[in-house]
C-alpha cells in the first residue's frame, strides 16, 4: 500500500502536464508531496525520509524549472533520486550491520548472507541503473515522451525487475 502512497505525486505530474503543461504539473508535484508527507507525518508522528529527500528536491529542481522556466531541472530529479537510493543501498553494507534490503525484506524470507549482499548490490546497480536511463529519455527525446516515460517505463522497468528478482529468491520464499 505505501508503494501506492508514495507513487501519488508522480501520477499527479503526469496529469497536470497532459491538462496544463510541464510547469503547472511542477507546481502539483510539489504542492501533492507537501500534502503527502503531513499526512505521513500526522499518521505516523514522524517524517518519511525518502519523502523528505522527493519534496527536498521537488522545491528546489521544481523551483528551478519555475523560476527559469527550464524543464531540465524537474527532469534531472528521478535520476538524482535514484542514485541517492542506490548510494543508500550501498552504503549500508558498510554503515549498518546488514544491508538495506536484508533490512526490509527478512521478515518474509531467509537468505544465506552472501544472497542478502548480491540482492542488495543488484538493487543499487538497479536504482543507479534507472537514473542513467531517465537522463537518456531526457536528452534523446521530447518532454512528452520522458513525461509517459517517467509514469510507465520507470513503472513498467521496476515491475519487470521486481518479477526477476522474484524468480531468482523463488526457493527462498516462506511457505
Amino acid at each position: 500500500m505505501k508503494i501506492l502512497f508514495d507513487f501519488f505525486p508522480v501520477l499527479f505530474f503526469f496529469i497536470a502536464y497532459k491538462f496544463a503543461g510541464i510547469y503547472i504539473a511542477t507546481y502539483v508535484a510539489v504542492a501533492i508531496a507537501a500534502i503527502q508527507l503531513l499526512f505521513h507525518y500526522m499518521k505516523h508522528k514522524k517524517f518519511d525520509g525518502l519523502q523528505v529527500v522527493t519534496l527536498v528536491l521537488l522545491i528546489l529542481l521544481g523551483g528551478a524549472t519555475i523560476w527559469l522556466h527550464d524543464d531540465v531541472f524537474i527532469k534531472w530529479k528521478p535520476s538524482i533520486i535514484n542514485w541517492i537510493l542506490g548510494a543508500v543501498f550501498l552504503g549500508s553494507e558498510f554503515f549498518s550491520k546488514l544491508p538495506l534490503v536484508q533490512h526490509l525484506m527478512q521478515s518474509h524470507i531467509r537468505l544465506p548472507k552472501i544472497i542478502w549482499r548480491r540482492l542488495n548490490r543488484i538493487w543499487a546497480l538497479f536504482f543507479i541503473s534507472m537514473g542513467f536511463v531517465n537522463l537518456y529519455v531526457i536528452y534523446h527525446f521530447t518532454t512528452d515522451v520522458w513525461v509517459n516515460f517517467k509514469l510507465f517505463g520507470m513503472l513498467g522497468l521496476t515491475f519487470v525487475f521486481v518479477v526477476a528478482q522474484s524468480f531468482y529468491l523463488a526457493k527462498y520464499f516462506k511457505a
